[in-house]
């Protein structure tokens, strides 16, 4: 089992303040990046798009958004209002075969609209807009000034979703959560490997305060970032009451499901998992461990550490994500909404 160094104390406020002047002003700074070529939406060149998503902060289309899309001297072609569904894909008049608009900017899905219309057109000129930003929000909750849900219109970090709830409290904990709840498309690189383990990320508060690069990272439509009062661990899955469980004590992970009421019926509880994140890393490790051993004293009843989730899956191996927003998220539908321009 890996051994992480403890989290750095809170920094004072005027440092988050600091980071997010750099912040605004760097993203001031920006300029267009170059249009991207034009690519078939078939398997291999989803993987491509979702490898360029990376390079610039523009606004890419997700499932729920509606776009306009105006082919010049040909409106049989152009179609408006049209919805990309939840896989993030659309159709075009004549054109065959879907197209991937998700993880697309606006220059992207037109050039590669374009590219597919010269099948029947000469030259054509396209144009897309974005008609309604209706991707999922991003929530900001818990131990923040202000918890809010915003609706994107561009790419954000999550130093400037911090700075957008003014800061965090003064009561604050050290670590910030980020459960990726979104649409199934991930626009990320390696979004085809996504595991359990990887719908949950951990940073720590200072490190993302001061800007560092690894606990910085974009965030995703439906990202639900949470700070808690306290180190907090999860247990979630076929158990009674899947909740979060202030860390003020030593908790082995018996004692851990013991806490939220004891497993459920149909639990496969010799394959408890355990994910963990080191502090500081974006690596994670899930470990397996053997309820009905460790209740018969043949196996070690694991300590929890910090951000441990711990998860119960039915005997037919189902997994829990919902569960685990169940215990972190509280009706976050009720907080106010804003747009991010």
């Amino acid at each position: 089992m890996n051994t992480f160094a403890p989290f750095s104390a809170l920094p004072q406020f005027r440092g988050w303040q600091r980071a997010a002047l750099v912040l605004t002003t760097g993203v001031l700074m920006l300029t267009t990046a170059p249009r991207v070529g034009a690519q078939t939406a078939n398997a291999s060149d989803t993987q491509t798009v979702r490898t360029s998503a990376a390079s610039d902060d523009r606004y890419r289309i997700g499932p729920g958004d509606i776009i306009d899309v105006t082919v010049f001297g040909k409106p049989q072609f152009s179609r408006q209002g049209v919805k990309i569904d939840t896989r993030g894909m659309m159709r075009m008049p004549l054109v065959k075969q879907e197209i991937m608009a998700a993880c697309r900017t606006e220059d992207e899905l037109a050039a590669e609209i374009t590219n597919l219309l010269k099948e029947y057109i000469r030259e054509p000129e396209v144009i897309v807009q974005i008609k309604e930003y209706l991707a999922e929000p991003v929530a900001v909750i818990g131990s923040v000034r202000t918890p809010s849900r915003f609706q994107l219109q561009r790419r954000a970090r999550l130093l400037e979703m911090l700075t957008l709830v003014n800061g965090p409290s003064d009561n604050a904990g050290r670590t910030i959560q980020v459960v990726h709840q979104g649409s199934p498309v991930n626009c990320a690189a390696n979004a085809e490997a996504e595991s359990m383990a990887d719908q949950v990320d951990y940073f720590q508060l200072s490190e993302t305060l001061r800007g560092e690069e690894k606990a910085n990272p974009w965030v995703r439509a439906g990202d639900v970032i949470s700070i808690a009062k306290a180190d907090e661990i999860y247990v979630i899955g076929n158990v009674f009451r899947p909740s979060a469980i202030p860390l003020n004590q030593q908790i082995t992970v018996s004692r851990a499901i013991a806490m939220v009421g004891g497993t459920m019926p149909d639990s496969k509880r010799n394959e408890i998992h355990i994910i963990r994140q080191g502090t500081g890393s974006t690596q994670k490790q899930e470990m397996v461990v053997n309820l009905e051993a460790i209740n018969r004293h043949q196996s070690e009843d694991v300590v929890m550490m910090a951000n441990d989730i711990i998860e119960v899956p039915t005997s037919a191996g189902k997994r829990f994500l919902r569960s685990l927003l169940g215990a972190v998220v509280p009706s976050v539908a009720q907080l106010p909404v804003r747009v991010v321009p």
